[in-house]
């Protein structure tokens, strides 16, 4: 669909440039072959050029009417060709399908530091959801049209095409995202998309679904930075629900998508600072000045510690996993100017 659009363009251009060439030719060999005025000499070139069968302003003489008949040889199917294109250029720009088309090229130019996530079956609708509850800027690329039909809205933005294609994903901007996640059912559709992705972009983050316990290390071998197994997560929650059943609860709690309802929330360094100084968690005073409390600390090497200590070091590339209520995160943006990323 993108590349048939993106040739439409030049074949207008191409068809006006070859009309008004053929046009000049025609005023110009009438003006000085027969004498005529501009103003005849152009009728003259467009009841030629049209075929309508109107009589000469003037009788014309040999010369005149040997570039008469060169005129239409050379100019009929000129403007056929011309007005076909024109014509169809006309129709398109109100095609509501290409009108939306145009429309979504322009938001994929100008969108920078997304997610794309590829497939919007059941896993693709949930991350979705979940990447617009927290305002984060995606792109999804389906190659069903009818479910782009039924589920294009102004808040998502789709890409028609296979995302196992190369063209595909950096016409998504692959090249430009922070994020990939794979949620086709296929598991040797989610390999290869992987690896392709990999090759594209080295610093992407790359999330994939994996149906099968053989496909999991193939995946991460592919190059994703984690695999999800959707029904090994959804057998180990039920299970939990009848061994923990508060404990599961009260942790589905802390995952409802909504603005009003986010209760947790993960913060870099950068985020809370704009120098390089070293900090203790005691010292922030995150506690009694926002009300949320710090559950978790991850190092910059990637280490994680669970309800760190007061004296833990918080260091340049180091992110913190914060707990509150709805109105005690709100307000650990506002205290440390936390800029939250715009919704597409």
């Amino acid at each position: 669909m993108i590349r048939i659009y993106n040739w439409g363009r030049p074949r207008i251009y191409i068809a006006l440039i070859l009309l008004i060439i053929v046009i000049s030719i025609g005023v110009l060999g009438f003006r000085f072959f027969s004498d005529y005025s501009w103003v005849d000499a152009l009728y003259m070139t467009v009841i030629t050029m049209t075929t309508v069968g109107f009589e000469e302003v003037q009788p014309l003489d040999d010369q005149g009417k040997l570039f008469t008949v060169f005129l239409i040889s050379t100019s009929v199917a000129i403007f056929a060709y011309s007005v076909s294109v024109i014509t169809e250029y006309i129709v398109s720009k109100n095609d509501p399908k290409r009108v939306q088309l145009r429309k979504t090229q322009k938001m994929i130019h100008q969108i920078q530091n997304h997610i794309i996530i590829i497939g919007y079956g059941r896993n693709g609708k949930q991350a979705a959801a979940k990447l617009m509850a927290y305002d984060k800027p995606f792109i999804i690329i389906e190659k069903d049209e009818a479910i782009i039909e039924r589920y294009q809205n102004g808040e998502l933005l789709f890409l028609k095409g296979n995302a196992t294609e190369d063209e595909v994903l950096i016409k998504a901007g692959i090249k430009n995202a922070t994020c990939l996640i794979c949620t086709l059912p296929e598991d040797a559709d989610n390999l290869f998309i992987v690896l392709s992705a990999r090759q594209i972009n080295k610093s992407l983050k790359i999330i994939s679904r994996a149906s099968q316990d053989a496909s999991y290390k193939k995946i991460r071998l592919a190059g994703a930075d984690n695999v999800i197994m959707p029904d090994r997560i959804g057998g180990d929650h039920m299970a939990s629900l009848v061994v923990v059943p508060d404990l599961i609860e009260f942790l589905d709690n802390l995952s409802i998508v909504g603005k009003r309802s986010i209760n947790i929330e993960e913060v870099s360094f950068e985020e809370l600072f704009d120098d390089l100084e070293e900090r203790t968690i005691r010292n922030i005073d995150m506690r009694s000045r926002t009300g949320c409390t710090i559950i978790g600390y991850k190092s910059p090497e990637g280490e994680y510690i669970v309800n760190p200590e007061a004296d833990t070091l918080l260091r340049p590339g180091s992110k913190i996993v914060v707990l509150g209520r709805p109105e005690q995160i709100n307000l650990l943006n506002k205290e440390f100017n936390i800029q939250q990323l715009p919704n597409i």
